[in-house]
């Protein structure tokens, strides 16, 4: 009798049923497309690159239209979502219209290169020839077009923009990680973003905004744009708590535990331990765990500080969670009953409105060589506020004789106005930046000579750490200020007045 022999199927056959498998599936896309972009290199599969996928999957279905992708860099962001996705959706929808953004223009046209190689390649050719025709007229290295009216434009933040829109826009790391941390340039982004590019949907009802990047600062665009309700997928390279990630369209989750690495295959314990070393606290922190500041803190770490409580009233040590999922407690001690001095430390806004700074007013007082912060005061106000402000933390603090008033914004006006009525007001002139000026102090704070009160005695002392753990990266740093100028002015040391050498004891 003669032996079954299945039929194999035929190269052509195979290829075909890849190509229908690579069409209908974003992930199996990015699988195929990899040997044409990156010839040579073994693919290496994560569940991330899937979890990617499905959310863009669903900003290509119309169910997001405001996605913000937070992942490491070296994992494949750039090519996943401003090179492959667009590709993948020309199959179905060749009519679609795309603008993509970085924060340069080199940036932005390596990335457009790398597109269109993808698009003309033998492998894309092979399966989806027929689907569109790019038009020799008007394929250049950034904009090119199809014969279906299709566009891919590429400009970077701050480039023109004039008389382009699209279906989608592509923001593709916005920020320059060498001008992150400038005030300016982070404005200029933001403000760039959008007057131009968050303007730019030929359909703002239906068209879509996918912002991807690595954190940098916490007034970056990606707090910016999570304030306007983006939908927010976040793949630190480290898990810091337990985490659920939930797929868009599967409904597949994935639960990180405390530890869990994103990508062990390509982000190794190894590999991120040299990653730390090389990039330091704050960049390790914001490129590969996506939080601006380190979780413990880093020029003023949450472990250094010491607490306070009321002689008589003990409370339990503040628990400090650190960034490997353990705890470290800090110490509680008995507030003195007397002091050497105490004072009063300001910093003032310009204006009252909802995006400055805040004014603070502190009280300080040191007992040898250990400075306790007894109480605060913050909120936005304006002038007149202010001054009544200084005039009730006067009145509720009468044993701080000196009222350190920073000689910058209303500080001057301040002085000018109330100098008749309390007395002690000094103006400081700061001397250094305000990372010298922590720098100056944070040796107290770590070696525990500085004390604050019990969170369960001040609740806005939770605030005040969030504040000192992420400076100088985070959106505030106005309880900061005032800190760091009251402990310059008490942890001064005075030299020993020498004699007058005219002077003979005879």
């Amino acid at each position: 009798m003669k032996a079954f022999s299945p039929k194999l199927p035929t190269p052509a056959e195979v290829a075909a049923e890849w190509a229908a498998r690579a069409e209908s599936s974003l992930a199996t896309f990015f699988r195929r497309a990899w040997p044409v972009l990156e010839p040579g290199k073994a693919y290496l599969h994560n569940w991330h690159i899937d979890a990617i996928a499905e959310y863009l999957e669903a900003v290509s279905a119309g169910q997001i239209l405001r996605l913000i992708i937070n992942v490491p860099p070296r994992t494949g962001k750039s090519t996943m979502v401003t090179i492959e996705w667009p590709a993948w959706v020309w199959l179905r929808r060749p009519a679609a219209r795309w603008l993509f953004a970085s924060y340069s223009q080199s940036l932005s046209e390596m990335h457009s290169v790398a597109r269109r190689t993808l698009l003309q390649s033998d492998w894309y050719q092979a399966a989806w020839a027929d689907r569109f025709r790019l038009a020799d007229d008007e394929n250049l290295k950034r904009e090119y077009r199809n014969d279906h009216r299709g566009a891919m434009v590429a400009t970077s933040i701050g480039g023109t923009v004039t008389g382009k829109g699209g279906d989608v826009i592509v923001v593709d790391d916005p920020h320059n990680p060498k001008t992150a941390e400038s005030d300016v340039e982070r404005a200029t982004t933001i403000r760039d973003f959008d007057l131009t590019f968050s303007t730019r949907l030929d359909d703002p009802a239906t068209g879509a905004i996918v912002l991807v990047m690595q954190r940098l600062h916490e007034e970056d665009l990606t707090a910016h744009c999570l304030a306007q309700g983006y939908t927010h997928l976040n793949l630190p390279a480290e898990a810091e708590a337990r985490t659920v990630i939930t797929f868009p369209r599967s409904a597949r989750q994935v639960v990180r535990a405390p530890g869990d690495l994103l990508w062990p295959g390509r982000l190794s314990a190894e590999v991120l331990a040299g990653l730390k070393v090389a990039l330091g606290s704050y960049g390790y922190a914001g490129q590969m765990q996506q939080r601006p500041a380190p979780a413990e803190g880093g020029k003023l770490k949450r472990t250094w500080w010491r607490f306070w409580h009321y002689p008589g009233h003990p409370l339990p040590d503040v628990l400090v969670p650190l960034g490997d999922g353990g705890v470290h407690r800090c110490p509680v001690v008995p507030l003195p009953d007397a002091f050497d001095q105490t004072l009063q430390s300001w910093d003032m806004a310009f204006k009252a409105a909802e995006d400055t700074d805040y004014v603070v007013g502190q009280i300080w007082s040191q007992l040898g060589a250990d400075c306790f912060l007894r109480d605060q005061v913050r909120d936005r106000w304006d002038l007149p506020a202010t001054l009544t402000a200084v005039r009730s933390l006067t009145t509720a603090w009468p044993s701080a004789r000196t009222k350190l008033v920073e000689d910058k914004a209303n500080g001057p006006a301040v002085i000018s106005t109330l100098r008749r009525e309390i007395g002690g007001l000094v103006a400081v002139e700061p001397e250094g930046g305000k990372i010298v000026r922590v720098a100056a102090v944070s040796p107290y704070i770590e070696a525990g000579n500085v004390y604050l009160p019990h969170p369960l005695i001040a609740p806005w002392v939770d605030g005040f750490l969030n504040e000192c753990a992420a400076f100088p990266n985070g959106a505030h740093d106005d309880q900061v200020d005032p800190m760091t100028q009251a402990l310059v002015r008490l942890t001064a040391r005075r030299e020993p007045e020498q004699p007058d050498p005219e002077e003979s004891i005879w």
